[in-house]
């Protein structure tokens, strides 16, 4: 049980570091942490699902991040929360606090569930109010 609960505090470091990477907009920090063949999940009903499931860093980097910064003028992440759970999975709470480039902001509730392996992350799916997005996203 111990080892459970070092690894737990280890994967949630691990996610916690690419929130710190992406505060900071070192993106060679956020794929740094990024197994070589992590597999990515946008939430269903998202624009960027499109192209589920991202397989590597590169491709979360030019299907998801790279059309994120095009289509806004702002994107941060909010109040985050990480949540230690087993069998190498954590859990995020956060916001989206953004701006389309429609020139809509909004504010939305988000979930990140993360897989970590090995002190790298192997998997992400996101869910979040769908909806509240694309309604900024019309001009």
């Amino acid at each position: 049980m111990e080892n459970l609960i070092k690894e737990s505090a280890e994967n949630k470091a691990v996610v916690d570091s690419l929130y710190q990477a992406f505060s900071k907009g070192d993106v060679p920090g956020v794929l740094g942490t990024m197994d070589s063949q992590i597999v990515w999940n946008e939430a269903e009903g998202n624009e960027y699902a499109k192209g589920n499931p991202y397989v590597g860093p590169d491709a979360v980097l030019n299907g998801v991040f790279g059309p994120i910064l095009q289509d806004h003028e702002y994107f941060n992440l909010k109040d985050i929360e990480i949540h230690e759970m087993l069998h190498g999975k954590v859990l995020a709470t956060l916001r989206y606090d953004a701006k389309h480039k429609s020139g809509k902001a909004y504010n939305a509730q988000v979930a990140h569930f993360w897989t970590v392996k090995n002190g790298k992350i192997t998997g992400f799916q996101q869910y979040v109010d769908t909806k509240k997005l694309h309604e900024a996203s019309i001009a």
